[in-house]
């Protein structure tokens, strides 16, 4: 039995190994081994709670803002701070954008690649890709012209023999399985949706001053000033009108670009609805409250878990059970390492017991990874965009039963091909569509409350430390776009 290895896993930035061994052509085990420690648990004892965002954030500059916010809502959760319907709705705007640009970023510029082979679109003839474009959506940019700029873009850097990031594909593997038109037109969107992503993430420029690593979180709520008529704050009535303007569009790309993609593609692939179907197990923390509702029955993305594929029931989540094992990750629990722990009793205790390069493999029965192993209820789960759009679709939550009809309506599948890899390919086109389509409605809100008057960001009535008890604990989590994530907080003198 050969065992194979794929080290750095690039398109996460290369902080994952695989390690597999293939008996007959095929994976017979696989192990995922996180190669980078950051101890940010270690970084963070003995700081204020009020900083711990900032540095949260840095544990990746991928996911840009994702762990500033679940690290805000842990220490408010600790300290019972309500937060302003405002800061509620720009965290919001702020978290849709995030995962709205993360999607298409990951469809086009990471994942669409294993699906599209670039020098196939040479032989394509623009004018049937364009005729076939716009039977597929309304987009404006399908004409023939547009079509044959790109092949010609494409044919230069072909020529040039630099293809750059294109220069490791398997072009001309019999794998792939999409016409030359079809892969003509998804290169000429991977081009567009450098541009649209570019344009799109201003939001976070505005409200959050920066990406990645936004800088206008606060415990409590945002630095994020409002006042309708002061040109010096940040959201004023000429700033909510450039919010229109760049959200204005984003439910027009995501659907006739985005989704009208996924669903062209698909089809040409249809055994991938039945490979890749993974725990059975799947959870959802929940997100995007509602203004001015705490309670996680206001989330958009509902909260809960589905067991074993059943979409008939779906549990009521409960945080106290969640646990984290170390049993195969080189940290160690002073009680020993064989039971898992609850994340407030966990500890971040590196013990590496690990080769020292050059090694050929890692030892997989022991300790191999920097990863320690969640689980709820001792069982594996399944969390991201499969998860959150099951949750949503099995809670019958109008917006998601009605995209995921007409998603498995366009595509002739039934519900079960959802657990598949095209299945969660599908996912994130739904969720995106779903995010995109809120995000208008989060503007209008803002500024709704900014023509009323109503212009708190910021609740500052604990921010003084002599008002905490003396001890807090508090979780806080946030459906990023890549999985479910949760901070957990003990907060002491």
């Amino acid at each position: 039995m050969a065992k194979i290895v794929v080290d750095p896993v690039t398109r996460i930035e290369g902080h994952l190994r695989i390690e597999a061994e293939v008996q007959a052509g095929r994976i017979a085990e696989a192990w995922s081994s996180g190669t980078m420690f950051r101890g940010m648990e270690i970084i963070l004892r003995g700081r204020d709670p009020r900083e711990a965002w900032l540095w949260t954030q840095r544990i990746c500059n991928v996911c840009t803002m994702v762990h500033a916010i679940a690290s805000v809502r842990a220490v408010e959760n600790a300290l019972q701070i309500e937060v302003p319907a405002n800061a509620e709705i720009v965290r919001n705007i702020l978290s849709g954008t995030q995962l709205v640009q993360d999607h298409v970023i990951h469809f086009y510029h990471l994942h669409a690649l294993d699906w599209v082979d670039v020098t196939l679109a040479l032989k394509a003839d623009p004018l049937k890709a364009s005729r076939l474009a716009e039977s597929i959506s309304e987009w404006p940019h399908s004409s023939p012209e547009r079509f044959k700029d790109v092949k010609d873009r494409v044919q230069t850097l072909v020529g040039s023999g630099q293809l750059s990031l294109f220069a490791s594909g398997y072009w001309g593997h019999p794998a792939y399985r999409l016409p030359p038109e079809v892969n003509l037109i998804a290169v000429s969107h991977y081009l567009e949706a450098l541009e649209w992503q570019r344009e799109f993430i201003r939001i976070h420029s505005l409200l959050g001053a920066k990406n990645p690593n936004l800088q206008t979180y606060l415990v409590g709520g945002m630095t994020t000033t409002m006042h309708p008529d002061e040109p010096g704050a940040v959201i004023n009535m000429e700033r909510i009108e450039f919010l229109r303007s760049l959200v204005a569009n984003v439910e027009t790309f995501v659907r006739q670009v985005y989704v009208a993609d996924v669903l062209a593609v698909a089809p040409f692939y249809p055994e991938w609805f039945k490979i890749g179907e993974g725990t059975r197990n799947f959870m959802a923390y929940g997100d995007y409250p509602s203004a001015g509702i705490g309670d996680p029955g206001g989330y958009f993305f509902p909260r809960g878990i589905i067991l074993n594929r059943d979409l008939s029931t779906v549990h009521e989540f409960d945080p106290g059970k969640v646990t984290e094992s170390v049993m195969h990750s080189w940290y160690s629990y002073d009680e020993g390492d064989g039971a898992a722990k609850h994340p407030f009793e966990g500890q971040t205790k590196p013990v590496y017991s690990g080769p020292r390069p050059p090694y050929k493999h890692l030892d997989t029965d022991g300790k191999y990874s920097w990863l320690k192993a969640p689980r709820y209820e001792d069982k594996p789960m399944e969390v991201g965009p499969l998860a959150r759009v099951l949750v949503g679709y099995a809670s019958g939550r109008k917006e998601f039963v009605d995209t995921v009809n007409f998603v498995l309506k366009t595509l002739k599948a039934p519900p079960e091909a959802l657990f598949s890899t095209l299945g969660r390919t599908a996912a994130r086109a739904i969720e995106t569509l779903l995010v995109a389509s809120r995000l208008k409605a989060w503007v209008e809100e803002l500024a709704a409350n900014l023509g009323r008057g109503e212009l708190a960001v910021h609740n500052g009535e604990k921010w003084d430390p002599s008002t905490w008890p003396r001890t807090a604990r508090g979780f806080g989590t946030h459906e990023a776009p890549r999985g479910a994530l949760g901070h957990w907080v003990e907060i002491e003198d």
